[in-house]
């Protein structure tokens, strides 16, 4: 029921496009900008061609917003979490603090595709590299992943340090908790950057955990 509403919502949020052409990705777009292709036949035979692009720039406002193209058109916009009806279904965006989390064509009968990313893009450039090297990858993917469970380890040992060493509290019943890893300032940071780029690795791939990736941002 709630899935439901928020989807209904979602869809009310798209608003119409004005037309313009979409523009080519560029290099240096790679850390602010998302963009995934669509390539759809009707029954007729006749291919329609959508595009989603995300620009990121706005996350520091609060929100990102989401842009329908339709045959190289501007077509439709909407605030993140977006749900965009097109021919059979309809697509879903959702960005998380590292990137897109979900840009997926759903259909009518719940079946779901992940969109194409552009070549050009971080995600395309990582989708590529995913073929030509799967073996490294699939390493790269798992170390991500290892990363991000020792972060949350190290995360769940500081809270519990700082939250039993409370004047009151639950020092009170359960005694005080002292840490067996102490990282200084310094290691602090190192943990923290890794855990940032290891969560980054995953956006590239639009794979999010809600307690992996949500305990790093």
């Amino acid at each position: 029921m709630l899935k439901e509403w928020r989807h209904r919502r979602a869809v009310q949020r798209v608003t119409p496009g004005d037309g313009r052409p979409l523009k080519r990705f560029r290099w240096w777009q790679m850390l602010t900008r998302a963009l995934f292709h669509l390539r759809l036949v009707n029954d007729e035979g006749r291919q329609t061609a959508y595009a989603v692009d995300v620009k990121h720039q706005n996350a520091s406002e609060g929100y990102v917003t989401a842009h329908l193209y339709l045959d190289g058109r501007h077509h439709a916009e909407s605030k993140v979490p977006a749900v965009f009806p097109v021919q059979g279904g309809t697509v879903e965006v959702r960005t998380s603090g590292f990137g897109l989390k979900r840009c997926h064509y759903v259909t009518a009968e719940g079946a779901e595709h992940q969109l194409t990313p552009d070549p050009a893009s971080a995600e395309g450039r990582r989708a590529r590299f995913d073929r030509s090297h799967p073996a490294l990858s699939r390493c790269i993917g798992l170390l991500s992943v290892i990363v991000l469970v020792i972060g949350l380890v190290l995360l769940i040992l500081q809270l519990a340090e700082q939250v039993t060493r409370a004047p009151e509290g639950v020092a009170q019943y359960v005694g005080t908790f002292t840490s067996p890893i102490d990282l200084s300032a310094w290691g602090n940071t190192v943990v923290g950057i890794a855990t940032v780029a290891a969560s980054t690795e995953r956006a590239l791939r639009l794979r999010y955990s809600r307690l992996l990736d949500g305990a790093a941002g």
